[in-house]
């Protein structure tokens, strides 16, 4: 399973979407369940399938998938393929 596949599926988990729903554009704004649980959630989940752990600043700052890819890509995770 590549890290995007992965992510994808964390972000189902987390916040409960539909895969239908998906897309690796969603923000905050999108998704009624991405809330401070929510990222607290995400943080935990990325900690667990990628091994780094965020910071609660970090985890504050992101606003949409490309904001934890980025963050994500900073501490070595490959997201390339």
């Amino acid at each position: 399973m590549t890290n995007r596949e992965k992510l994808r599926q964390l972000v189902l988990d987390v916040f409960l979407i539909d895969e239908n729903d998906f897309r690796f554009e969603l923000t905050r704004d999108d998704v009624d369940t991405w809330d401070s649980l929510g990222v607290v959630s995400l943080a935990v989940g990325a900690h667990e399938t990628f091994g780094y752990h965020m910071t609660p600043s970090e985890a504050a700052g992101i606003h949409n998938l490309g904001d934890v890819i980025a963050l994500l890509e900073e501490h070595g995770v490959d997201f390339s393929s």
